[in-house]
């Protein structure tokens, strides 16, 4: 076998297949442009954020806490400044923001920085250099948003708590800051001297103390934190180096930027069931020309390798397209993702993830076709004189290894692409079962079509469906191309409706939509006042009392923290601040799993025991959130000690309880029993119901008039921005998915142009028969109507059932389908399959049947 002879003989061969062949080249480019453009930009992001690591954070170290600093931590801080070491702190607390010109008000993510910081990296401002001024005065950098939201301009001023500031710039670019994790508060930066002046840092308030630290090595940080982090974190006390925070917002974009990968992956996979498809038709129409090259003293091989090498051609071709494409997406994705980005990403070419691209598109196009290739090895040269005669059975392992490399390809492919192995196993696993799903289906379908084709039907019925199972029937390339289209649409839609439904308001009239928090004690009954003054429903006041495990049973959390002979309970679990609360009822987002209620048990005439009153008699009575008791390894009968300022309290567990943290209310891992916390220090929080959002503005703006540290927060603007941020992730996922859609679609006008010599053929017969145009036309309509509601159907049940157990055991939410939207996706895939359909085949019907028998001579 002479290799330039076979792929001479090959090259002559794909000249009048190449326009077909050249539509399923289309589809291995959009599958390689995916992956090289998703690839490239997970390594233009990392390489971004290896060079920013420390503007990331702004400092080699940070050292965090949600308390001002215990004295242990002030004086390691103040030892390490008088060394020569720079410090600076950040002070980060939510409050309202009231604007006097336009008399509206907000709540904001306030930053009171001292000076130095950002020890790395450029805070942006507009005007230009407007951070260096900072500290010159009572002047607040803001976000774009909040000028908005306020309706003010640079130069107006703003009210925070008890001080004044003027908007002296507005706030372009922070380096680590991720666009939509400010969405529901906006930043506004003011000077740490005027700190105390907003009188917002007292018993309750939700705040969180920096410390950011310039070492002279970077080394440093780390030996810091070896050298101090057992220690601090006995206080509580969190530290993380500029590489801890590089790490994780690498690590996390990585997931991110992979799934979305695996999405685009999708494309690719049926770019190869295209190629196989197109393979398939183009051999059995080869196949006479087979016989004759073996009666010429051809050998199998060589047969073989002259269409295998034709099928690398289309690999290499579409991969180099792909790779063109994927770089001009590459170089747009920092834009659709930039509410993502940490950083700003520069893009450059990744030559690796080009590489491999153009690899795995050869790959893909080559053992795709690999199956139906397999057909040419054969075929007898006596086929050449009769049609009949049957080719040999192929031995050997190429019919075994065809079907198990694909099987491993998309495996390899999903393992190498997932954000880890178990997750692209059960990508490759689900990918397995939807296309084994989808063929069978197919299958079915061809089968009962044959079995119960409709006799008594019109003709032009009885002959589209008739054409669903005819040789060169479309209806399996159809089936997987269309259907894996909509499957991921279906999926990505489907899951976001249920996450915004378990967010959304509800409009009923005793359902609250306006929270105020940060109360205290002797506010309570003044802010109670002022909602029933304003004609303004009270529906609900609850208690806030903050305090720390202290004890589990009878082993201390620094015991717990350190033992390493039994399980060990997370660190957050014991070393968090809980915010619990005391009530009588449960509410609708929590449900009872274990124990009982105390109002079951204890008489209500019987006094309840004050825990902060000496010589408690009995233990009060606690519930505990299900997930949290598994976390402590603890439940009914265990007690936990909680340290109320200073004050130690025995509690006893009586019930367990599962919350549904997706709700808007207001959930608590931890509820003491009515009376128990009475004398504990505690805020409180109270919710009302305000019709329209100019109500709620005023409301907001005399509240915040009247006790300047109680914030408040709108839920239909919660509802708002995660509504956004979940867009903003779906758009993502979309963006990838429609590789995947239009490589349906290309797929499908291929299996079109594949088929349609066979359907000019029937097109000949029947018109020579007295066929109108009209009949030929419903013929095709309906072949093509029942391939895409078949199609869609499958699509869209596979969708449904996916997200079915994405939503219900992955997010842990309740699943409402929503029926309407999957029933309009069905019918416009039906519509559209079936106008992509007649569009592409109308020479079939337009052209003269003289005509049409010349051209297939030619």
């Amino acid at each position: 076998m002479k290799l330039p002879f076979v792929l001479a003989m090959g090259w002559r061969e794909s000249r009048a297949s190449r326009r077909r062949l050249g539509l399923y080249m289309g589809s291995i480019s959009l599958g390689v442009a995916a992956l090289v453009s998703i690839n490239s930009f997970r390594a233009n992001v990392a390489e971004a954020i290896r060079a920013e690591s420390r503007s990331l954070m702004g400092a080699d170290l940070e050292i965090r806490s949600t308390r001002p600093f215990p004295p242990l931590t002030d004086s390691l801080i103040d030892s390490l400044e008088a060394a020569g070491t720079p410090v600076s702190y950040v002070t980060n607390f939510a409050a309202m923001a009231l604007a006097p010109r336009s008399d509206l008000t907000r709540l904001v993510n306030v930053r009171a920085v001292s000076v130095g910081f950002p020890y790395y990296g450029t805070i942006e401002t507009d005007p230009v250099g407007q951070w260096g001024r900072l500290h010159t005065g009572r002047v607040a950098l803001v976000d774009p948003a909040v000028l908005i939201q306020l309706e003010v301009d640079v130069g107006d001023t703003l009210s925070i708590g008890n001080a004044t500031f003027a908007i002296d710039g507005v706030i372009s670019n922070v380096p680590g800051d991720i666009g939509f994790v400010t969405a529901i508060g906006g930043r506004v930066y003011i000077p740490a001297a005027y700190l105390n002046e907003t009188g917002l840092l007292g018993f309750g308030s939700t705040t969180t103390y920096r410390a950011f630290l310039k070492l002279e090595r970077t080394e440093s940080a780390q030996q810091f934190v070896e050298t101090y982090e057992d220690t601090l974190r006995s206080e509580r006390v969190r530290l993380e180096t500029a590489t801890e925070r590089e790490r994780d917002f690498t690590l996390s974009l990585d997931t991110m930027s992979r799934f979305l990968g695996l999405v685009g992956l999708v494309a690719l996979l049926l770019g190869g069931v295209g190629v196989a498809s197109a393979v398939h038709v183009f051999v059995r129409g080869k196949l006479q020309t087979v016989a004759i090259l073996r009666c010429l003293g051809a050998t199998q091989a060589t047969t073989f390798t002259m269409y295998l090498s034709q099928a690398a051609l289309l690999g290499v071709v579409g991969a180099a397209l792909g790779v063109a494409l994927g770089l001009v997406v590459q170089a747009n994705l920092p834009r659709v993702l930039r509410d993502f980005l940490p950083v700003g990403v520069p893009v450059f070419i990744e030559w690796p993830a080009v590489l491999a691209g153009l690899a795995i598109g050869v790959w893909v196009s080559l053992i795709f076709a690999l199956l139906p290739l397999l057909e040419v090895r054969n075929v007898s040269p006596l086929q050449a004189l009769r049609r009949e005669v049957e080719g040999t059975r192929s031995k050997g392992v190429l019919r075994f290894a065809a079907p198990a490399g694909i099987v491993l390809t998309m495996l390899a492919l999903s393992l190498w692409q997932g954000p880890n192995a178990l997750l692209g196993a059960a990508f490759a696993a689900a990918l397995g079962v939807t296309t084994l799903f989808l063929w069978l289906s197919a299958w079915l379908v061809i089968r009962l079509a044959r079995r119960f084709l409709p006799r008594r039907a019109r003709y032009v019925l009885r002959q589209g469906i008739a054409n669903l199972f005819r040789p060169h029937n479309q209806t399996v390339a159809v089936t997987l191309a269309v259907g894996f289209g909509v499957f991921l649409i279906s999926v990505v839609y489907v899951v976001q409706r249920n996450v915004l439904r378990q967010i959304a308001m509800d409009d009923t009239p005793d359902r609250p939509n306006l929270v105020m928090f940060d109360i205290q004690r002797d506010q309570h009954d003044s802010v109670e006042a002022m909602i029933v003054s304003a004609g303004l429903p009270v529906l609900g006041s609850t208690p806030i009392v903050p305090a720390r495990i202290s004890h589990v049973n009878d082993r201390r959390v620094a015991e717990l923290l350190t033992d390493s002979v039994r399980p060990r309970i997370p660190r957050w679990v014991l070393q968090r601040e809980y915010r619990n609360t005391y009530r009588d009822t449960l509410v609708e987002s929590e449900e009872l799993v274990a124990g009982e209620w105390w109002v079951e048990r204890r008489d209500a005439a019987e006094p309840v025991t004050r825990p902060l009153a000496a010589g408690s008699p009995s233990l009060p009575r606690i519930s505990v959130e299900r997930d949290l008791a598994d976390n402590l390894r603890v439940g009914v009968g265990d007690r936990i000690t909680w340290s109320f300022q200073g004050i130690e309290i025995e509690t006893e567990i009586a019930s367990l309880r599962s919350v549904d943290w997706a709700r808007l209310d207001l959930n608590f891992f931890v509820i003491f029993e009515p009376g128990s916390l009475d004398d504990a220090p505690q805020t409180f929080v109270i919710v009302t119901r305000v019709a329209g959002a100019r109500a709620s503005a005023e409301f907001q703006r005399d509240l915040v008039k009247a006790h300047p540290n109680v914030a408040a927060i709108d839920l239909a603007v919660v509802q708002e921005s995660i509504d956004s941020i979940l867009s903003s992730v779906a758009f993502a996922v979309r963006f990838m998915a429609l590789f995947s859609i239009v490589s349906g679609v290309i797929v499908l006008l291929g299996t079109i142009a594949t088929s349609r010599f066979q359907r000019v053929r029937e097109s000949v017969l029947l018109k020579t028969l007295g066929a109108r145009k009209r009949q030929i036309r419903d013929i095709l309509l309906t072949e093509y109507t029942a391939l895409g509601l078949l199609a869609g159907l499958i699509g869209v049940g596979l969708g449904a059932a996916a997200s079915w157990l994405f939503v219900r055991f992955a997010l842990q939410l309740d699943f409402q389908p929503p029926a309407l939207a999957l029933l309009a996706m069905w019918i416009g895939t039906a519509a559209m399959t079936a106008t992509i359909g007649f569009s592409g085949s109308r020479d079939v019907f337009r052209k003269p049947p003289l005509m049409v028998i010349r051209e297939m001579e030619d």
